[in-house]
């Protein structure tokens, strides 16, 4: 429940368009989830997985993260065996552990059916739907948009400038909502306004507007109000 007492202006927001979400660590906490599978294909090959090996893969694409693991494991050329191996973890992972982030099943009913409103992945489309489908999530949106159906994920304008269009709004007046400084960049770059909500690990967003959680009584009373 919003509070009362709580002025939608507060935050300075103003009517969008529409409102796009990332997923991964945005709607639902599933970087714990990456963190298991990605700690599971380093231990394949005796190598360890900690705070410093998950630095470089916040915000990254499924692609660009097997990329970057096939350049750490010196198995360039074996990017398939790999992809094979990180998504065959990952999906079990979230489809019995992701969890939604506090605040997103509230917010995202408080502005459906008051205006547009879409989801934007750097995941490929099969994780996705097993993470909205894990939150009851999956209907919940006129546009839900993967990495995969794009020509380049995130940070590149691709998903949010496809969302946008699958939701018949400009880009130009829509709001994002991110938790990584590569979502932010991807929603900048697509000439929406970004409201930051970020990860632990996710440092600077550069966002327009930066609230600690999704559940911030602003944010919701915001939603309210449209």
């Amino acid at each position: 429940m919003t509070d009362p007492g709580v002025r939608p202006e507060a935050l300075g927001l103003p009517r969008p368009s529409g409102v796009v979400f990332d997923c991964d660590g945005l709607l639902l906490d599933t970087e714990p989830c990456w963190t298991v599978a990605e700690t599971a294909v380093f231990a394949t090959r005796g190598l360890p997985y900690g705070p410093e090996q998950k630095a470089l893969f916040i915000g990254r694409s499924v692609p660009g993260s097997v990329e970057l693991m096939a350049s750490i494991f010196g198995e360039e050329g074996n990017e398939e065996a790999i992809l094979a191996q990180l998504l065959d973890a990952i999906g079990d992972v979230i489809a019995t552990s992701a969890e939604p982030m506090p605040g997103a099943l509230e917010l995202v009913e408080l502005l459906s059916g008051r205006l547009p409103i879409g989801v934007a992945s750097n995941s490929p489309r099969f994780v996705l739907d097993a993470a909205l489908g894990r939150a009851g999530l999956r209907d919940a949106f006129g546009a839900v948009v993967a990495a995969d159906e794009v020509p380049v994920p995130k940070p590149a304008p691709d998903l949010y400038l496809s969302a946008c269009r699958l939701l018949g709004v400009p880009a130009v007046g829509a709001v994002a909502l991110e938790d990584t400084a590569t979502g932010t960049a991807a929603a900048h770059a697509a000439g929406l306004r970004v409201i930051g909500v970020p990860s632990p690990e996710a440092g600077e967003l550069g966002a327009d507007w930066l609230l600690p959680a999704l559940d911030d009584p602003r944010l919701l009373a915001w939603a309210s109000s449209l």
